[in-house]
C-alpha cells in the first residue's frame, strides 16, 4: 500500500498540483488550456504537472481530437485518508487530554 501512496504524497507536495486538483474538483473536467490559463507559467509546464498527477492516479486524461481533458480521480486520496486516520485519532486524543488538564488547572485557580 505504501508504494501506492508515495507517488500521491509526492504529487500533493507541490502547490501548483494542489491548485490543479482544486480546479478540477470545483469545476469538473477541463482542457489543458483552461487549466493553464489560471497560472502564470507556460502550458508545457502545466502539462508536466498534469503528467505527475496522472502518474499518481489523481487525474484521468481523455483525448478529444487535438485536445486533452483532465478529470479528478479522488480514489487515491481515500488511501491517503486511511493512512492519516491513526494520526488524526492520536492528535484528537492529545487535544482531549490537554483540554482536561487545562480545565483542571482552571478549576484550581478559582
Amino acid at each position: 500500500m505504501l508504494d501506492m501512496i508515495d507517488p500521491v504524497f509526492a504529487a500533493l507536495g507541490n502547490p501548483t498540483r494542489r491548485e490543479l486538483l482544486r480546479l478540477l474538483r470545483d469545476e469538473g473536467e477541463k482542457p489543458v488550456q483552461y487549466l493553464a490559463d489560471h497560472f502564470v507559467m507556460q502550458r508545457p509546464t502545466i502539462s508536466e504537472h498534469l503528467k505527475v498527477l496522472l502518474d499518481a492516479g489523481l487525474v484521468s486524461e481523455q483525448r478529444q481530437g487535438r485536445h486533452r481533458y483532465y478529470r479528478l480521480q479522488a480514489a487515491p486520496l481515500q488511501a491517503i485518508h486511511h493512512w492519516l486516520a491513526p494520526y488524526e485519532r492520536f492528535w484528537q486524543e492529545r487535544m482531549t487530554n490537554l483540554e482536561a488538564v487545562l480545565a483542571e488547572e482552571h478549576e484550581k485557580t478559582l
